[in-house]
Order: C-alpha cells, then structure tokens, then sequence
C-alpha cells in the first residue's frame, strides 16, 4: 500500500462489526428497488413530483390542440405535420410500417406512434438533406441532425408504444466519421455556419441521432421503442423542460450507440426507462473543448430515477465532454444490470468540464466491472499523451474539474472495483461522501489525484482488500469493515 500525503482514520466499534456489517448488508437488499421495480414495464401513468435536494419543479404532462390526423404507410409524415403547424398544431398518430428520411416536429405537435406501427429510417445521405444546426460530440456545426429533428421548436411530444428504428446499411453509415476525434477535424475557429459536412464538402459525415431537439421548450417523449440507431439514440440539446419516460433503447454492438445523452439542457426528468446498449446508458453531457466553451452553457437540474440500465459501458456517465460543467444532477433509485461501469465520472485534460453538486442514492448494481469510478484522464487513443499523470499539464481553460459529490446507499453485487479514482495531478478530485455502501467485489479502493474522500457507515467483501494511493490528502473512513473474501 502506497501512502502519499494522506490523511486515514478507520473507527470501528468492535463488538458491533458482525451486527454492524449484516445490518448495512440486508437493509441495503431489502429495502432498494430490483430490477423487476424499475423500467419501462413499471411506468405509473403519470409522473410523481421532483423531489431533489437541489431543486424543485412541477411535472406537467403537455397539452395540444383538439386536432387529430392520422398517416398510414403510404402518406407523406412531414407533409402531414405541416400542414399541422400551419393550423397550429395537434397529434399526428402514425399507424403501419413507414419508411422516411428525416422528420421535423414544429410547434405544438404530438406525433403519437400507435400500437403496432413501426417508423423506420432511410439510409442514404440525401435521405437526411439539407444539413441542420446540430451539435455532434459536443461540437457544433451542420451535418444530417436527427431522424426526428426539431430546432427551436416548443410544446412538442413523441409518444405511443410504436417502434423507432434507425438507418441500415448505406451512406449515412459508410461515410460517418471515424478516423479521427472531433475536435481535430473540426476547427472550433471556423464560424459554425461554415462547418458543413453534407458528404460533399468532405468525404464524410456527422451521423443522425434517433431524436434529437435541439433550442427547444417542453418536451416530452414517452414510451416509444428505439433500435439500429446510427449514433445516440435521445439527444435533447440546449433544451428546457424535458421529460424522457417510460422509453426501451436497444443498441447493443453499436460503436457510440449511447441511450440518452443529455446536452446542455436544464430541468430534465428521466424516468422508467430500460437500456441495453452499445456505449453509456445515460450520460450528462455540456460540450467539448474550446466550442463547448464559447458556448458555455451547463446541463443542470437533472433527475434520473426508476431505471434499468441493463447493459452497456456506464449505467449512468457524467462526461466525458462537459466544458459547460453538470451541476445539481440528483440519480436515485436506480438498478444497473451487467453494465461495464455503474457510477461514472469522466473527463479528459483537452476537452474541460467535469462537475458539482451531484448526487446518487439508492443504487442498485448487479454486475459491473467498476461500481464508482472516476476516469479524468482518458485513453492515449484519445488525448496522447495526457493521458498519463506523469505528464504534466498546467492549469488552462480546459482543466478539468470535478467535486461535491454524494453517494449514498448502494448495493454492488459484484465488481472488479469497488471504488477507483483516476483524478489528475493538477486538478484533484475534491470532497466526495461515499455512506452505506455494500459492496462484494475483487478490489476495495485505489486512488489517485484526491483530496477530501470520505467512506462511512459501509461494508466491502473482497479479495484484495488492500488500499492503494497516490497524491491523496484527507482520505477518511468511519465505521467502514473490509472483509477478505477467498477467491
């Protein structure tokens, strides 16, 4: 064990570690939700109140316009909701299978998937022509949008219990950009109105999300199934008053096939959702780099309860582009299923961000590779060498910052790492209170670039139960009982 700057204190009342221990063990079992109480099979039919401990807001369900139109598999789906906006809205509710290129949702518009019916996407670049104002990745410029797009739009829904499937094989797949990270192909000096990538000006493309708002004002999407999306499946962007609920996503083998990524919006409730997908099943996201900075804008006041994220690489991320930083996210009761990370915090040195005022509670994890982790710096394949803490960065705009940070009840099933914290040596991970924790698992605790930890009132089973540091000060553990497990 490596003690570098640390500061350790364990108090144990040692004629309660056995009562101690199974107490934390079986209230934690017994009283949080399984999976069989979570997701989108569990969705009541309207929203309980926002009880977070940093906001408040009232959850209202949207009204529309007494207008009704229905589209069959021959009609023209965007001819349609024109001619809905024009008369100032209503619901459009789309019955059979249809197949469209791009969809746009004005104004007071509910376009309603009925039982049964199917809006599949076309898979050709002009499919998805003229470019739209989009944000890709944290970076904004125009490219192909979303499949149901919408900008600057408000009072806007996407409801019914239909299936929303994504492109197929062809262009808009063929040409996506993949060879390099965003921020080197697009030069956050260019004016965005010049940043147009519509196959022609480059031999390649910024692929369509599923649904992705983006300027807009009340929105709603309910209990819609997603799959065979080209890029992120829920993208609302600089939006307010967002309501996700009761939405099945599968993207499982999909590369950056993320669930729902939240961008730059404020007062967003996600809720009975289940996800299996190809990269995070909910993530926080504020922008990238040097253009999230100009724009600056946080994702704040955002509650996340009642989901299953059953597979995927994080059960809930913040990151890893949050220049604009994430503030007052409150994620409770909550199951992850075999995903490759439950808890997530991730920044890297050039892309900025990170965050405060978070807090998790009443988390259930059944199988994860790491239940808490903190991953500030990245892969070489990313960021070169600043990846590695040995190479030294000074402080700048982009530094990344992350603190104020609760965690509170949780139940890890099984994990490789129960706790793992990769801060960075110029910005340290800061105040973090870490209270009634059980957890089974190979490796107890390692960190690095931290200061101010605290884990209390907890119980860890594992086979390494050693702790390992580096750069840590004010390390605290109160009424915590690591037990060797054999392996």
């Amino acid at each position: 064990m490596k003690l570098n700057w640390i500061i350790s204190l364990v108090v144990v009342v040692m004629g309660m570690q056995g009562c101690r221990s199974l107490s934390v063990k079986k209230q934690l079992d017994e009283t949080l939700l399984r999976a069989d109480q979570v997701g989108a099979g569990e969705m009541p039919l309207e929203p309980d109140k926002i009880q977070s401990p940093f906001t408040a807001w009232k959850v209202q369900r949207p009204t529309f316009p007494m207008r009704h139109d229905t589209a069959g598999p021959a009609e023209n789906i965007q001819a349609k909701l024109d001619q809905l906006a024009v008369q100032g809205g209503g619901t459009l509710v789309l019955k059979g299978h249809h197949h469209t290129g791009r969809i746009t949702l004005k104004s007071h518009i509910n376009l309603k998937l009925g039982e049964g019916s199917v809006l599949e996407f076309k898979h050709e670049i002009n499919d998805f022509l003229p470019v739209v104002f989009t944000r890709n990745e944290g970076v904004e410029l125009y490219s192909l949008g979303a499949c149901i797009y919408a900008n600057g739009a408000e009072n806007i829904a996407i409801t019914g219990s239909g299936r929303i499937i994504g492109p197929g094989e062809g262009s808009v797949r063929n040409k996506t950009m993949t060879h390099d990270v965003i921020e080197n192909i697009v030069d956050s000096n260019t004016p965005v109105d010049q940043r147009i990538y519509d196959g022609k000006t480059a031999d390649f493309i910024f692929p369509p999300a599923l649904i992705a708002p983006i300027n807009c004002k009340s929105v709603w999407i309910e209990g819609v199934s997603l799959e065979r999306t080209a890029f992120w499946n829920i993208v609302p962007t600089y939006c307010e008053d967002v309501v996700i609920r009761g939405v099945r996503i599968h993207s499982m083998g999909i590369p950056r096939g993320d669930g729902i990524d939240i961008e730059s919006c404020n007062r967003v409730l996600v809720e009975y959702c289940t996800l299996n997908t190809g990269d995070d099943c909910i993530a926080v996201k504020a922008g990238r780099g040097f253009d999230g900075l100009r724009v600056n804008r946080p994702s704040e006041n955002i509650v996340v309860r009642y989901c299953f994220s059953e597979k995927g690489h994080g059960g809930f991320t913040i990151g890893s582009e949050t220049a604009g930083m994430a503030k007052q996210v409150y994620v409770h009761d909550c199951v992850f299923g075999k995903t490759n990370v439950g808890i997530r915090f991730k920044t890297r040195r050039p892309r900025g961000g990170g965050g405060s005022d978070i807090h998790f509670e009443r988390i259930r994890m059944q199988e994860v590779e790491s239940a808490l982790r903190w991953d500030m710096l990245g892969q070489a394949q990313h960021v070169g060498n600043q990846a590695s803490r040995d190479f030294e960065v000074q402080k700048n705009a982009l530094t990344p910052r992350f603190s104020d940070i609760q965690i509170k009840d949780i139940y890890i099933d099984a994990a490789k790492n129960c706790i793992k914290i990769e801060g960075i040596p110029e910005s340290v991970l800061e105040n973090v209170s870490i209270d009634r924790v059980f957890g089974r698992g190979d490796q107890y605790l390692s960190i690095k670039d931290a200061k101010n930890i605290k884990i209390k009132n907890s119980v860890f089973l594992c086979k390494d139960t050693s702790i390992s540091t580096t750069n840590v000060l004010g390390l605290i553990q109160d009424r915590v009982r690591v037990i060797t497990e054999s392996p």
